[in-house]
C-alpha cells in the first residue's frame, strides 16, 4: 500500500477507520471472535483485536511465510519500513522470491489487523510483538537475542565505557550515547567486518555456534582468553551470573542481515506418488463405496435387536469393540471408524433406557429406503463435517483415561478443516494422481506452523499431521478416493470443478481462491487450488451431485443366487433387499468379498420356519431365485427340519409341552439333559414345567428338538426378529473451532452498527450542560433535553444523545429527531440505521453536533 495524501494512522483504531466495508468484512470473517459480541465502535474493535487470546488465534492461522514476516517485524525497530523488513527477510544479498512474496505476507498481516501503518511505518500490534519478540523465557523462532540496548540495561556505566573503548570507539559522557555508539558499530557492515577480522579463531567459532540460536551460552567466572576477547568488545554481553548472550545486531551481521536461516516464501508442492486412469480410480472408489454401505448395514443389522451396552462413562467397552470388529471382519480401529461414522450420520445412538444400550435410530429405517448412492452421499457428508475423530480411540486423554469408541473426548475441532484441506490438495492434482503422503503433511505444516506449537505446557503432538493421515485412510475406506486419488464423486462432494475432460458435476462450486476469512479452511495464502467452503445448502447440492456421479458406477443388485450341492448358495454380487433379507434368515453368511457365500444348516432352516415360512414357501423361494436347480440335499434338509418343526407344542403352564406322540414325550423325560427343565407328565400327551415358555423352547432346542410355540387358542405362534429402535435422535453437532464464521447478513448488520457507533463516538459536538464523568455521555436537564429535541425537529439537524435502555445498559447514539410528543421522541437512529422511538426519561442528555 503506497502512502496516500491523508495523514498516517496513529493507532490501529485509526487504521481500521480508514478501511472500507469490504476490508472490515474480510477481517471479521477471518477473525469471528472479534464480532462476538458486536463491538460498539471501531475503537472497541481495535482493542479486542489486540487482546492476547484473539492475537494468538490469529497467529495460529498464518502460513509459515506470513508468520516469519511477523517474527521479523517483532525483532525490527518499531516502526519499521518495508525496506528494513525486506532486508531482514532476504538478507544483504537479496532474494527475488522473497521480495515477490513479501507484499502478499504484509497484506495478509494487515488484513488480519496484526500490522498497521503505511509502508514506511509498519507497526506490529503490541500483543503480537510481546508474543513473538525474543526473551529468555520465550526464545524467538528467529534464534535472535536481545538488542545491545536491552542487554546492557542493567550494566554499570563504567563497564559500558570500557566496552566502547576496547571496541575502538571514543568514550562518551553518558551510557545512552555509549550504547548508541556500540549499536552503530555493530550495524555498520564494513566496521564490523574489520572488528571481527581481528578476532581469534576460537572466538569466531563461538560466534558461529550462537549465531542461529539459541543465542545464550554459559561461561565460568574466569573465562578463556577468546571468550574474554568477545566480552571486552561487547560481542557477548552478560545477562546473569555465568550466562552470556549474543546481541541481536551482532547476530544479524553474522547472518548477513537475515532474521531466519531459511525463509520459506513458497508452499511446498504436493507431489504425486502414482498416477492411475481416472476410470480405474472412479471404479475402485465406487467399489469401496459399496463396501462401506454393506459394512454399515451389517453393523446396524448386528445391533438391530439392541446393541452393546453403554459404559457408565459413555462409549463402547473394549470387549464390545473387539466383538464388533470380529462380526465385521475388520480390525478394531476400522470397526471404531464405522461405528463413529454411523453415529455421526445419526443412524445409531443410545436408547436412553435404564439398561442403556446402543441401537439403530428411526433415521436408519429412512436411510435404508434411499437409493444406494444417496445413502453413500449422506455418510460422506457426515464424515466430512464431523469433529469426532475415530483415530483417537484407544489413546489416552489429559487425565490418562482410555478414549473409547462412541465415548466422550473424541471431538477435535480442527478435524473438518483438515479433511477439507487435504481433499482440496488432492483436487489440485491431475485427475487420477495419488499424492505422496509426506508432501501433503509438509504442505499442511507450512500452512499452519503454529498448530504443533507448545500449548499450556504440553505439545499438541502435531495433531494436524495425524488428522491428515487419518483423512487419507478414511477417505479410501469410504470411497471418496480410489487408489489414493480423488474420485469424481469426491470432487463433487467438495464442490470442486470437474477435472479437464471429465463431466462436470451438477452443483459443483468454483475454485476461486478464498479470502483470509474463510472458515473451512481458514488460511491466508491465496493458492489457486484452495476451494471455497460450502454453505450447508450448497453442501446438500454438492452431495446430491456426488450421488448422481456415483450411481452409474455402483453394481446393479441381483435377483438370483447360485445354489450348490454342498448346502451353500453363492451370491455373485449385491442382492436386492427382499432377497438379501430372506436369504439372511434362511442361511448363515459363510464368507464375504466379491461374492457372498451363504450356508444352509438345520438351525438356519428352523429359523426361517420360526419366522412363519412353510416348507413349501422355502422350496418355492429357492426355485424362483436360483439360477441352478435346487440340489437334492438342500431339499431333503428343508423337508427333514419341517417334518419335525412344530411336532412339539410349548405353552404357558408356567409352560407345557404337548405332543400326539407319547413315545416322543417318554424320550424327553428319559433324557438326562431335560433334568434342568423339571418336566412332569400331566397327561399321556402333555408335559408341564415351572420354567417360562421361552426358556422351555430354548432348552428343548438345545436338546436337538424343534418345538414350536403356541397361543392360548392352540395356534402356532410365528416369531419374528424384534427390531429395537431408539427414540428419535439428532446426529451429534460438530464442535466448532472457536466462534462460527458470520454470514453475509450478520456481517452487513455488524459493520453498519460499528460504523454508526463510531460516528456517535467520534463526531464533534457542542455539549449542553455538564458532561458525565470522563466526558463519555452528555447529561442535561429534562427541560434542556426537550428544548434541544424540539429545536432539532424544526431544523432537521442530528444530535448526540446518551441513552439507557430498559436493562440499564448505557449507550451513545446519533439521531435525527422527527417528532416529539407524549414523552417520546421519534427519530432516525444512525446507529441502528432505522427509525426508532425513545422515551425522553431514558435520555441522559443531549448535545448538538459541531458545525464541521
Amino acid at each position: 500500500m503506497s502512502p496516500e495524501a491523508h495523514s498516517a494512522p496513529r493507532s490501529l483504531a485509526e487504521a481500521l477507520r480508514a478501511r472500507d466495508d469490504a476490508s472490515l468484512a474480510a477481517l471479521l470473517r477471518s477473525r469471528p471472535d472479534l464480532i462476538t459480541p458486536v463491538p460498539t465502535d471501531l475503537t472497541q474493535l481495535a482493542t479486542r483485536a489486540g487482546t492476547r487470546a484473539s492475537v494468538l488465534r490469529a497467529l495460529e492461522r498464518l502460513d509459515r511465510f506470513a508468520l516469519q514476516t511477523a517474527e521479523a517485524l517483532a525483532v525490527a525497530p518499531d516502526p519499521a519500513s518495508c525496506d528494513t523488513l525486506l532486508g531482514l527477510m532476504a538478507g544483504d544479498a537479496g532474494d527475488e522470491t522473497v521480495a515477490r512474496a513479501l507484499p502478499r505476507a504484509v497484506a495478509t498481516l494487515r488484513e488480519q489487523a496484526l500490522v498497521w501503518g503505511d509502508d514506511d511505518r509498519l507497526r506490529l500490534v503490541r500483543t503480537a510483538r510481546e508474543l513473538l519478540a525474543p526473551s529468555p523465557q520465550h526464545p524467538s523462532p528467529t534464534g535472535l537475542g536481545p538488542t545491545v540496548q536491552e542487554a546492557t540495561s542493567g550494566m554499570s556505566p563504567g563497564r559500558i565505557q570500557e566496552i566502547v573503548t576496547t571496541a575502538g570507539l571514543p568514550s562518551t559522557h553518558d551510557s545512552v550515547t555509549a550504547v548508541a555508539a556500540l549499536t552503530g558499530l555493530f550495524t555498520h557492515r564494513r566496521k564490523m567486518a574489520k572488528l571481527l577480522a581481528g578476532a581469534p579463531e576460537a572466538a569466531r567459532e563461538v560466534l558461529s555456534r550462537l549465531v542461529w540460536g539459541p543465542p545464550y551460552g554459559q561461561v565460568t567466572a574466569d573465562p578463556a582468553a577468546h571468550l574474554r576477547w568477545l566480552l571486552d568488545r561487547g560481542l557477548l554481553l552478560p545477562t546473569a551470573p555465568g550466562t552470556v548472550v549474543l546481541p541481536r545486531e551482532v547476530a544479524l551481521h553474522l547472518r548477513e542481515g537475515r532474521a531466519h536461516r531459511a525463509p520459506e516464501p513458497l508452499p511446498p508442492a504436493v507431489a504425486p506418488a502414482a498416477t492411475h486412469s481416472p476410470q480405474v480410480v472412479d471404479a475402485t472408489a465406487a467399489g469401496q463405496a459399496y463396501t462401506a454401505l454393506a459394512t454399515v448395514e451389517e453393523l446396524l443389522k448386528d445391533w438391530d435387536e439392541g446393541g452393546p451396552a453403554v459404559l457408565r462413562a459413555g462409549g463402547l467397552s473394549v470387549r464390545d469393540l473387539k466383538r464388533t470388529a470380529v462380526a465385521l471382519d475388520v480390525s478394531e480401529p476400522v470397526a471404531a471408524f464405522w461405528a463413529e461414522l454411523a453415529y455421526a450420520a445419526g443412524l445409531i445412538a443410545s436408547d436412553g433406557e435404564a439398561d442403556e444400550r446402543y441401537a439403530a435410530t428411526p433415521a436408519y429405517d429412512e436411510w435404508l429406503e434411499l437409493p444406494p448412492a444417496e445413502r453413500w452421499a449422506r455418510l460422506a457428508r457426515a464424515w466430512l463435517a464431523a469433529t469426532r475423530t475415530p483415530g483417537l480411540v484407544g489413546g489416552r486423554d489429559a487425565k490418562d483415561r482410555t478414549l473409547s469408541a462412541l465415548g466422550p473426548g473424541l471431538d477435535r475441532s480442527a478435524a473438518p478443516e483438515v479433511r477439507h484441506r487435504v481433499l482440496s490438495l488432492l483436487a489440485a492434482l491431475p485427475q487420477g494422481a495419488a499424492p505422496d503422503a509426506e508432501s501433503v503433511l509438509a504442505r499442511l505444516r507450512w500452512e499452519r506452523p503454529l498448530r504443533g506449537a507448545q500449548r499450556d505446557g504440553a505439545r499438541d503432538d502435531d495433531l494436524r499431521s495425524r488428522l491428515a493421515r487419518w483423512t487419507l485412510s478414511e477417505a479410501e475406506l469410504l470411497g471418496v478416493t480410489g487408489r489414493g486419488a480423488l474420485s469424481s464423486q469426491g470432487r463433487a462432494l467438495l464442490g470442486a470443478p470437474a477435472a479437464p475432460g471429465a463431466p462436470a458435476a451438477p452443483g459443483a462450486g468454483s475454485a476461486e481462491p478464498t479470502g483470509p476469512g474463510d472458515k473451512l479452511p481458514v488460511h491466508h495464502h491465496r493458492a489457486p487450488e484452495r476451494l471455497v467452503p460450502l454453505s450447508p445448502a450448497e453442501q446438500g447440492v454438492a452431495a446430491a451431485a456426488a450421488a448422481r456421479l456415483l450411481a452409474p458406477l455402483l453394481p446393479e443388485p441381483l435377483d438370483h443366487v447360485l445354489l450348490q450341492a454342498d448346502l451353500t448358495a453363492v451370491a455373485p454380487g449385491p442382492l436386492r433387499r427382499p432377497l438379501a433379507d430372506m436369504l439372511g434368515v434362511l442361511a448363515d453368511v459363510e464368507s464375504k468379498g466379491g461374492a457372498t457365500v451363504y450356508r444352509f444348516t438345520p438351525a438356519s432352516v428352523r429359523r426361517a420356519l420360526d419366522a412363519g415360512r412353510t416348507a413349501a414357501d422355502l422350496h418355492a423361494f429357492l426355485a424362483e431365485h436360483s439360477r441352478t436347480p435346487v440340489p437334492q440335499p438342500l431339499a431333503y434338509l428343508i423337508d427333514d427340519v419341517a417334518r419335525r418343526h412344530g411336532h412339539l407344542r410349548v405353552g404357558a403352564a408356567s409352560a407345557y409341552v404337548r405332543c400326539d406322540d407319547d413315545a416322543l414325550l417318554n424320550e424327553i423325560l428319559a433324557d438326562k439333559r431335560a433334568a434342568a427343565l423339571r418336566l412332569r407328565r400331566l397327561a399321556p400327551t402333555v408335559l408341564a414345567a415351572p420354567a417360562d415358555p421361552a426358556t422351555l423352547l430354548e432348552g428343548l432346542r438345545a436338546m436337538g428338538y424343534a418345538p414350536a410355540a403356541e397361543s392360548a387358542e392352540g395356534d402356532v405362534l410365528i416369531t419374528r426378529a424384534h427390531a429395537h429402535r431408539t427414540p428419535p435422535r439428532t446426529a451429534p453437532e460438530p464442535v466448532p473451532d472457536g466462534p462460527p464464521p458470520p454470514d453475509a447478513t450478520l456481517l452487513t448488520a455488524a459493520i453498519r452498527a460499528i460504523r454508526a457507533g463510531d460516528l456517535a463516538a467520534t463526531t464533534p459536538r457542542r455539549p449542553v450542560g455538564e458532561p458525565l464523568a470522563g466526558g463519555e455521555l452528555p447529561r442535561t436537564s429534562a427541560a434542556d433535553t426537550l428544548a434541544t429535541m424540539q429545536a432539532a425537529v424544526l431544523t432537521g439537524d442530528s444530535v448526540w444523545i446518551g441513552y439507557v435502555n430498559a436493562e440499564g445498559a448505557a449507550s451513545q447514539r446519533v439521531i435525527a429527531p422527527i417528532r416529539v410528543e407524549g414523552g417520546f421522541v421519534t427519530a432516525y437512529d444512525h446507529t441502528a440505521d432505522e427509525v426508532r422511538t425513545f422515551p425522553l426519561h431514558r435520555i441522559t442528555g443531549v448535545a448538538e453536533l459541531a458545525d464541521d
